[in-house]
């Protein structure tokens, strides 16, 4: 299940759009990364091809159970990330951009040792 950075953002982009629209499309994600439209469709065809997507013939955008499990395990980085630096004092701004970052670097082993860490110490 490796990927890169960018096909991680996507990713994690048309999980949070599915959240919030009825259907996701390349236009939906475009105006969410303030992408060009034609950088996404190259984008949605290699996600395609590494099986993480699929695309109906309307043009909506469905994740695969791969491309599902890839992008939830970023999200929770992310949020995870973003919560804790902020209570760290972080501004939140700084905190989701270095997040963003960080989400894509951190092996399994250290984000769940620093979640763990977390969890048994927050109160």
């Amino acid at each position: 299940m490796t990927t890169n950075e960018s096909a991680e953002n996507y990713l994690e982009t048309i999980l949070i759009l599915s959240k919030k629209l009825p259907v996701v499309r390349s236009v939906d994600i475009a105006n969410e990364l303030n992408f060009k439209k034609s950088s996404v469709s190259i984008a949605m065809k290699n996600l395609r091809a590494k099986n993480h997507i699929t695309v109906t013939d309307s043009g909506y955008i469905y994740l695969t159970d791969i491309g599902k499990a890839i992008a939830e395990m970023i999200y929770e980085r992310h949020e995870f990330l973003t919560s804790w630096l902020t209570k760290l004092g972080v501004d939140t701004h700084i905190a989701a951009a270095d997040a963003c970052k960080i989400e894509h670097v951190i092996s399994k082993e250290s984000f769940s040792a620093i979640k763990n860490y977390v969890q048994k110490h927050d109160n």
